[in-house]
């Protein structure tokens, strides 16, 4: 598939080579299925989860076979959604803890409401300020700073190429954020499914271009 496309000619860009992030959440958990945090928790996918991890793989590697690498946060229920997408492209899944999950702290394995009830001045906080975190946790702000060293390394290490990244929602929504110079509000306005792909362009110039945003279509 080429990597041209209309808004880097217009651009200036045409002649350009971006590095595509094909960015997956992961599949469906047991914490998923009851909304609950979900950070540094280790749990398996559910049996719906495993399906999402397969159909999402069939759909990766149906359009984007020129991937030259996968990339997974360690957490299980992400190293297990990446290995289906390798399995189907036929590349060895790496690990970046650097795409790792939030770490919710004291809200791990609690509701929105728990934690609001536990917590409310910090929760309440924490909901408009990125610099907030959960008790023994770490803020977005935190997040930010090491999701950006560690797609810094990806760009520099894959130049040019498509690369699957899959992680969690807050690593997806920052790599998002990153490429729109977008505020903090957008990790709240933005939603992102279970099994969800979302597509970036990031040029060598610095420029990003995002082209696709939480496509479910191939799911079961």
């Amino acid at each position: 598939m080429s990597t041209g496309n209309a808004a880097a000619t217009w651009t200036g860009r045409g002649a350009a080579v971006p590095t595509r992030i094909v960015l997956l959440r992961h599949g469906q958990s047991p914490l998923s299925v009851e909304r609950r945090y979900s950070g540094r928790g280790n749990p398996e996918l559910t049996e719906l989860g495993r399906a999402q991890a397969d159909a999402a793989a069939t759909a990766v590697a149906a359009r984007y076979p020129e991937a030259a690498a996968v990339i997974s946060s360690p957490l299980a229920r992400a190293f297990s959604t990446a290995g289906a997408v390798g399995t189907a492209l036929g590349l060895p899944v790496e690990v970046d803890d650097g795409f790792i999950e939030t770490d919710f702290g004291a809200w791990e394995g609690l509701t929105f409401r728990e934690a609001a009830e536990q917590d409310p001045d910090v929760h309440a906080t924490w909901l408009g300020d990125p610099t907030t975190a959960p008790p023994q946790g770490e803020s977005f702000a935190d997040v930010e700073t090491r999701v950006s060293g560690a797609l810094q390394g990806v760009l520099d290490r894959h130049a040019g190429s498509t690369v699957v990244l899959v992680s969690h929602v807050t690593p997806i929504k920052t790599v998002l954020k990153l490429a729109l110079d977008a505020g903090p509000s957008l990790l709240f306005r933005m939603h992102l499914d279970l099994a969800c792909l979302s597509v970036v362009d990031f040029w060598s110039d610095g420029g990003a271009s995002v082209r696709l945003v939480n496509e479910t279509s191939y799911l079961p």
